[in-house]
């Protein structure tokens, strides 16, 4: 029978455990979130003439990473943010005539144009924040069970040291005496 060699650590999760892994509290997530859309939306209006498809395929992963990246106890904000963050990248492709109305009705207008995009992104966050809260449960309670289990036998071993003088007792009592 041939000796199948060891099996190597596959060279991707090496480059992954070196990525950052900040952990961003909702609003540190809004805040990164809208940023990194603004600048992709004004890009986007630089250099591609305000694509709508650049415009999604930026977001998308951008979503995904807010959902990633949001601390455990702010899970619930991942799916919230990245809509917002999505209105606040419009802005600078939204054209729109001079002024504030005019400005806002394009953004309103461009929500609704590009709401495939932005259900797309939400459905991404959405899932991987289910995902991650899942596990997290998931791993609370093995953890939760496995303290339960090791102080009930800890205590099985005290009421077992505590039950063995009374026993030899009851033993010596019953032996009859010579």
């Amino acid at each position: 029978m041939p000796v199948r060699p060891a099996r190597g650590v596959p060279p991707v999760l090496p480059a992954l455990r070196r990525l950052p892994n900040p952990r961003l509290t909702g609003l540190g997530s809004w805040l990164f979130a809208s940023a990194v859309m603004l600048v992709a939306g004004g890009l986007d209006r630089l250099l591609f003439d305000g694509s709508s498809l650049v415009y999604g395929l930026l977001f998308l992963p951008l979503s995904a990473l807010v959902a990633l990246w949001v601390r455990p106890a702010d899970l619930v904000t991942a799916p919230i943010v990245v809509p917002i963050a999505f209105a606040v990248g419009l802005v600078p492709i939204a054209g729109g005539s001079s002024g504030f109305g005019g400005r806002v009705m394009a953004v309103v207008t461009a929500l609704a144009v590009h709401a495939g995009w932005l259900y797309g992104g939400t459905l991404v966050a959405g899932l991987i924040a289910t995902v991650r809260k899942v596990r997290l449960m998931t791993r609370r309670r093995t953890t939760t069970r496995a303290a339960a289990r090791t102080a009930a036998r800890s205590a099985a071993r005290v009421t077992a040291k505590a039950a063995a003088p009374k026993a030899a007792t009851r033993r010596a009592a019953r032996k009859p005496a010579k």
